[in-house]
């Protein structure tokens, strides 16, 4: 599914209208409608007679509000209108909509001062439809203080489009914001609905179709995407009834040093339970008797090491080739150390590379912007930095706003002719063609040590199950965040523990297959 900037959606919509020749006021119609249909099917049903205060702006947002309230009314609900301000300002379309509301016998109360304020936690739902994507800055005057009192009510707040007081494009905020327990996106998903704080005054987001034929959207050449479950279920294979363990994919991965085995045994496990039917974790060999017995359904091979130092060392070179030319797909880096000699291995390896590869953690440690020859050349490859490392890679520190980052990750995954999956609250994926996917999974109890390892292990897996580098990343960056979800359900998220991960994987299998 494409991810539009506010610029992008008035572009979007402004062609519909003038090209396409859709009346503006059937796109409001259709909103509307939309999200009126998501209300009633999902959000009423656990209220017996829910009373409903609809909070309008001046504006194309405030017009969606009116229509989306007159549809209630008409199903038989207790609605409230609220216009935040005097109505001698609205938008073309706000004014019909505003004038078909008052035609059908509803009051509309004007917001005009502070002492005209309403005492929203009366109500049982609000619906925010006072700004929209357009919206930018910090509200103020009575929007300000209307957008204040209903943060107070303390009811389920369904925002129309965003939050208002939300940078849909950026997902920052400048002043007063309303907090949304359900953002009803129209037409596309817009970024700063799933970019802190975007994400946490979002709530949950769902997106209402509002008539926009696909080949408008598709004319714009949009880079940005939202991965969906719908498009992971897509992209995983389905088992054949007469399966056996080779057909579902052999992986090696390289892997371990001292004080690092946890990190080789969770890529391990990780692939294991992402569906590969072999599982190859090869270590340092004075280390191989620690995996050996941390790990039951992975096998493992004890790999040539430097002397007295317990890392791999160029001799592991030979050993390792021949596990490739058997395997499917690679993994190198969680917990390898950062050995000079280790380093130069990693190199070699990757020059010499033939079947699809994930590096990671120490495995991008000895490269740098200059080995753009030996990533491009090579592979196909997946690289899953998280920003220190995708600093130290392309020489180039990532902005703190992700949404800053999409050119970026997408500059350099071209560069690199590999796919990168630039870690982070949002995970971004580029493709080599400079298409940038955004997952929407994951919480803040994932940031602990061995979650990267986990996500390799995934992502290995569902390699060696013949999906694409490209599928590959979208598929087990999404997964890996649902299993995280799905764990905060049962554990807090201050407790999350990368093993809790993989014991939740299984889940989040189920859930989208």
């Amino acid at each position: 599914m494409k991810l539009v900037t506010a610029e992008q959606m008035r572009a979007i919509d402004a062609r519909a209208i003038n090209d396409v020749k859709i009346p503006s006021l059937d796109l409001m119609e259709n909103a509307g409608r939309g999200i009126f249909l998501y209300i009633r099917d999902n959000l009423l049903l656990a209220f017996e007679k829910p009373r409903i205060a609809v909070v309008c702006g001046r504006g194309n947002n405030g017009g969606d509000g009116f229509v989306i309230g007159r549809y209630l009314a008409e199903d038989g609900r207790e609605v409230a209108f609220f216009l935040a301000g005097s109505d001698d300002k609205l938008s073309d379309d706000c004014r019909i909509n505003y004038d078909r509301v008052r035609q059908a016998g509803h009051r509309v109360n004007q917001i005009i001062d502070e002492s005209h304020l309403p005492d929203f936690s009366e109500y049982d739902v609000i619906i925010d439809a006072i700004f929209g994507t357009g919206f930018s800055g910090a509200p103020n005057g009575i929007a300000e203080a209307v957008i204040k009192q209903i943060d107070r009510a303390g009811r389920m707040v369904v925002a129309v489009d965003a939050p208002s007081g939300l940078d849909v494009s950026t997902g920052q905020v400048e002043g007063a914001v309303v907090k949304a327990d359900y953002t009803l996106s129209l037409a596309l998903p817009k970024p700063g609905l799933f970019v802190s704080p975007g994400r946490e005054l979002a709530g949950t987001v769902a997106v209402i179709p509002i008539g926009i034929p696909d080949d408008v959207v598709a004319s714009f050449n949009i880079r940005g995407n939202l991965i969906t479950g719908d498009m992971v279920a897509f992209l995983l294979p389905p088992p054949p009834a007469d399966a056996h363990k080779g057909d579902f994919g052999k992986v090696f991965i390289v892997a371990g040093s001292p004080g690092l085995t946890g990190a080789a045994t969770l890529a391990g496990l990780a692939a294991a339970r992402s569906g590969a039917g072999l599982v190859t974790v090869g270590v340092p060999q004075s280390l191989n008797p620690i995996l050996e017995i941390k790990l039951t359904e992975v096998m493992t091979a004890p790999l040539p090491e430097l002397k007295h130092r317990s890392v791999l060392s160029l001799r592991a070179r030979g050993q390792i080739r021949r596990y490739f030319k058997d395997r499917d797909a690679a993994a190198i880096g969680p917990g390898l150390g950062r050995h000079h000699e280790t380093g130069e291995l990693i190199r070699r390896l990757i020059a010499e590379l033939d079947i699809p590869a994930v590096i990671d953690a120490d495995g991008l440690y000895p490269l740098s912007g200059d080995d753009s020859p030996l990533l491009s050349e090579h592979g196909p490859l997946v690289l899953t930095p998280h920003p220190g490392e995708f600093a130290r890679l392309t020489g180039v520190t990532h902005d703190d706003n992700p949404i800053n980052n999409f050119e970026l990750v997408a500059e350099y995954a071209r560069k690199y002719q590999s796919v990168i999956v630039l870690k982070g609250s949002p995970t971004l994926v580029a493709s080599p063609e400079g298409e940038v996917f955004l997952n929407p999974t994951g919480n803040w109890g994932m940031a602990t040590g061995g979650s990267g390892d986990v996500l390799t292990g995934v992502i290995v897996a569902l390699l060696g199950q013949s999906l694409s580098p490209l599928e590959a990343a979208i598929a087990g960056i999404f997964l890996h965040g649902l299993a995280g979800d799905l764990a905060v359900e049962d554990i807090h998220p201050r407790s999350l523990i990368a093993g809790d991960l993989i014991d939740y994987l299984s889940p989040a299998f189920a859930a989208v297959e």
